[in-house]
Order: structure tokens, then sequence, then C-alpha cells
């Protein structure tokens, strides 16, 4: 496979490009923020930058009509442009595209979802941009990409045929019996427009430090949906490299074009030495993380908190106007001693300078009339149930005591 890396105006290299010879053009241009980008290393040793300023809209839109114009040509018939933007340009690319491809060969508007935290702001938090998916021509590849059902999904849809009633709706499909009919070995659905890749983590391998790298995992799905091995893929503002990346480790040729010359140093190194982080997210999903067990919410229902996930010690940070704004609570486990669910709290917390902290006690403790030992700022309260246990309990003794008054007043 071969890797061309290009300094220079993508408008002027792409002019000694033959025609028809790219299969898969990947395109991260600039994004009209109207700011300069910068990002530093990891250990601080160097800093990289690219300004993405413009005089007007016109001046941006005219930049990249003639740099579309060139891609169309470069493009195979059975090529495809994933144009990458976000909401400050979308519009504008949408437009652009419409102008060069044409509107019939506007493929799929795909939404990249991620989580990122972010300073609190009057407006909704931005957590996805988009990728324009256009085909040169109605002949284009596409390789079906399936992923798991979602866990709504009931087992008839998956195991039984369905097809359209002469009112166009669904139905399941029954043979002459009116037994329903199988549908036979099913992979998985379709591959959907919203795809669901985390972010690159600040600490991940492949992070260069370099401004907008985006993850190689949304680099391969990009090119398994459009190419077949051997095939090659043009990004004309390669950045860092990561579609030249996830090109090689897909065994497909590249060619990358940038105007800084810190961008090619950075493509040309990482080609050397291809480096992909692993998503656990992605791997193991969403779910997984969720650890709060039920049971231990459910003795917290009613009060205004946000569930813990991820952290052994704490169960919940409930909101309220005190010290950082919450208390963090841990609601005692089966066979734990409250001085052991105590302990657990106190150790997630005592970086975290918290002063108050609250353990929900659920069971009675076998070394009744002890003092229980607790961590500083520690405060125990009873559950709901634990609560009751005691009211019962207290009924139960001073009926005992009536009853023991009322035999000794008999005998009497």
């Amino acid at each position: 496979m071969k890797h061309e890396v290009y300094q220079g105006d993508c408008l002027d290299v792409l002019k000694r490009i033959p025609s028809e010879s790219v299969d898969l053009v990947y395109l991260d241009p600039p994004f009209f923020t109207q700011k300069v980008h910068r990002l530093g290393t990891r250990d601080r040793t160097r800093e990289f930058q690219f300004p993405d300023t413009w005089s007007s809209t016109d001046e941006y839109s005219n930049f990249l009509y003639k740099r579309l114009q060139e891609l169309h040509r470069v493009l195979r018939p059975s090529g495809s442009i994933f144009f990458h933007c976000d909401r400050n340009a979308s519009h504008i690319a949408r437009f652009l595209l419409d102008e060069v491809f044409g509107e019939s060969m506007f493929r799929a508007e795909i939404i990249w979802y991620y989580r990122r935290w972010s300073a609190s702001q009057k407006n909704l938090l931005p957590a996805h941009q988009n990728i324009l998916f256009y085909s040169k021509t109605y002949l284009y590849k596409f390789n079906v990409y399936l992923t798991d059902y979602s866990p709504a999904t009931n087992i008839e849809q998956i195991l039984q045929k369905r097809k359209r009633d002469e009112f166009g709706k669904a139905i399941y499909s029954r043979d002459e019996q009116g037994e329903v009919i199988p549908n036979g070995l099913k992979k998985g659905v379709p591959l959907s427009d919203v795809w669901d890749i985390p972010f690159l983590n600040p600490k991940a391998r492949e992070r260069t430090g370099y401004p907008t790298q985006k993850p190689v995992l949304l680099l391969e799905r990009v090119i398994e949906l459009v190419t077949e091995k051997g095939d090659t893929v043009l990004d004309p503002f390669c950045g860092s490299g990561t579609t030249l990346v996830a090109a090689k480790l897909l065994e497909r040729s590249s060619i990358g074009i940038d105007v800084s010359d810190e961008a090619i140093e950075i493509t040309r190194g990482r080609l050397e030495n291809p480096v992909k982080t692993q998503s656990h997210l992605l791997e193991v999903g969403r779910v997984a993380y969720r650890n709060v067990r039920e049971d231990v919410l459910q003795q917290l229902t009613g009060l205004d908190l946000v569930p813990v996930q991820r952290n052994d010690g704490i169960d919940a940070l409930l909101r309220v106007e005190h010290e950082n704004g919450s208390i963090p609570i841990r609601v005692q486990r089966p066979g734990e001693t409250l001085a052991e669910a105590a302990s657990s709290l106190y150790r997630a917390t005592r970086t975290k300078r918290i002063s108050t902290m609250i353990v929900v006690s659920t069971q009675e403790e076998l070394d009744l009339g002890l003092e229980i030992p607790l961590p500083p700022g520690v405060v125990i309260v009873d559950s709901t149930a634990r609560a009751i246990e005691k009211v019962i309990q207290r009924l139960a003794s001073e009926q005992q005591i009536q009853a023991n008054e009322s035999r000794l007043l008999a005998q009497v």
C-alpha cells in the first residue's frame, strides 16, 4: 500500500492528482469558528495551532467551493466524499456539496455523538459534529455494516418474518395454516446515521496534541463503509494524519495533504508507527459503566441526587446548598458493618475536601450497644425500612413490658 504525504495548499496539490483515481475523500476542513485553534502536547514541550478566521462567509464559501470541485474531479465514479463539519458551517457545506455533487447524490448526514465536560453556558452543550456523506454517482460502493439489536427489541421482531399489509403497515408473515413464518438467521441491524464513538481521552496513546484531532475509530468506520482493501483514501486537510493511519491499519492506500509543515511532520511520524486506542466504552457499552445497584438507589428514592457511577465508595451525591453544593451518600450493603461502609465512603472522598458525608444504615448492627468508630464528617442515618424496624421493635418491647407488668399485678 502506498501512503503519500504532501505539504502545501490542497488546491495546488490536487491539480497534480489524476482524475478518477481516488475511492474515498474524507475532509475535516476549518469549521468557520472564527478563532485560532491551539493545543499543546501532554508534556507541554510543544504547542500546535492553526487559524480558522475569515473576513466573510463569502470568503470561506469560495475557499471550499474551489477545493470541492477538484475533489469531485479526482473521485472515481464509485467513490464517495465525507465532509466533516459542525453547527458553524454545516449549512454552508451542505449548500456547496449540493452545488458540486448534486442534490441527488446526498446519501446521509451522520451525527457523530460523544460526551465531553464543558463549562456551563447559556446554551445547550454541544455534544456532536456532522459528517455529510455524498457519492459521486449512483454506482458508489457501500458495505453493509451491522450493529447489535437494541436492548428494547422484543424476540418476535428478531425471529419472525415481517411484511407490509394492504394498508402499508408492518405485520408478521404467516403461512396458509396461520403459523408465523421464521425469519431465518439474523445478524443484526444496519448501522444508523448516529454514531456513538467516544472523543479522544486526554491520556489516549494516539493523542498527539494537535488541535481537532479525531479518533482513529471514527475514521475506520468511514473507510470500512465505502471502500475495499487496496482502495485509495484522500484527506486534503490531513492535520495530524488520523485518516492515513486508519487507512494503513485497514490496508488501504492513502494521500494526505496539509498546508502546515508541523502537521506533515506528525503525519509521517504516525505512519511509521500507527497507533489506535481501543475504546473500552465501545467494547462493553455504556450500560456496563452503570454500576450503582438498583436496590441501592431505591433506598434513596425521593431525594434530589445524582447517582455516581464507577465509584466503589459513593453511591450518589445529594444536591443541597452546602459547601460545594453536594453531599456524598453511601448505602450500607448486606453483610457490611456501618464502620466498613463509613470507611469506604471516607476513603472515596478524603482527597475532595468534603466535610459532611452520609451513610444510610440498612440493617441491625451485630455489636449493638457499642459505639461505632466513625471517620470525621460521617453521619449515620436510618433507611426507611430500618427506621420502621426500630419503631416495630420499640412497640414490641413496650408491649412486652406492659404484659409483664399486667402479670405481676395479677399475681399480687
